[in-house]
């Protein structure tokens, strides 16, 4: 009698064995996906470091002390990560491919414009858009005038012979200094550097070496200097028209402890 009876017994605490094991399951679960999250984020911080590394190796990346400043902030204060990009190494290459080429025309124009250069009426240097080359008033344009003297085309034309052959774009770029002008010409500094910047424009697309799609014209006054106004050597300095010979990808040339002579920044960014 007792042995039916415990044959008959229901026991309803079985469905506790099926709900541990989708406990344990869904734990596990949880604790894989947390392990893949913690793997990429290292993965991450990998990447970021070795593409640092690399432009700082090629001198394109400045101070990065942004970063260590990050990463020492107390736990549970970071800020959300950025999405990380990713630089092929091909980029990389490339990026070191431009700076020698830049800087084999600036050697190139350095022996073609060794005069001009040792008169100070020509300075080359590496700005924050690729490598410019000024041409100060004194050498090229009468006070208050935008008619390029008879010296300019000289000079033009050794430039335009040192570039005609290289894949750059040029941005034509006028400035002045920080004094009001007046005349019956020109109302203002923005219309003298417009007007100067399109003369010298024209006269290299009368050169026939430059293509003119290759070719842009700005005119920027007296609001990117590139030595104080306070003195008349200083206002000499920016009075000046610009030639900015420009990469096709967005990198900041400048060296250190440049006076980064280019005014604005580029925004034509395409692969090579």
């Amino acid at each position: 009698m007792s042995g039916r009876a415990h044959k008959g017994r229901v026991n309803h605490e079985r469905w506790l064995v099926s709900y541990a094991d989708f406990i344990t399951l869904l734990f596990s679960f949880f604790v894989v996906l947390y392990a893949f999250a913690k793997a990429d984020q290292k993965r991450q911080t990998e990447v970021t470091a070795a593409i640092d590394t690399a432009f700082k190796a090629l001198g394109v990346f400045g101070d990065t002390s942004h970063t260590a400043a990050k990463a020492s902030k107390p736990a549970g204060m970071e800020q959300p990560a950025a999405p990380v990009s990713v630089v092929s190494p091909e980029q990389v290459m490339s990026v070191g491919r431009v700076k020698d080429d830049l800087n084999r025309i600036r050697r190139d124009l350095e022996h073609r414009l060794a005069p001009q250069l040792a008169q100070h009426s020509v300075a080359i240097e590496m700005g924050r858009d690729g490598l410019v080359i000024s041409l100060r008033e004194a050498g090229f344009f009468a006070s208050g005038s935008a008619t390029p003297q008879p010296e300019t085309l000289p000079t033009l034309r050794q430039i335009a012979a040192s570039l005609g052959n290289s894949p750059y774009d040029m941005r034509v770029e006028g400035h002045t200094d920080n004094v009001p002008m007046h005349n019956t010409e020109f109302d203002s500094n923005w219309e003298l550097s417009s007007a100067r910047a399109t003369h010298i424009a024209r006269l290299l697309l009368d050169l026939k070496t430059l293509p003119p799609d290759r070719l842009s014209a700005a005119g920027y006054a007296e609001f990117h200097p590139v030595a104080s106004n306070a003195t008349e050597e200083g206002r000499a300095k920016n009075r000046r028209v610009d030639l900015v010979i420009l990469p096709r990808t967005r990198i900041n040339f400048a060296e250190p402890n440049s006076s980064e002579t280019s005014s604005g920044n580029w925004r034509k960014i395409t692969d090579e």
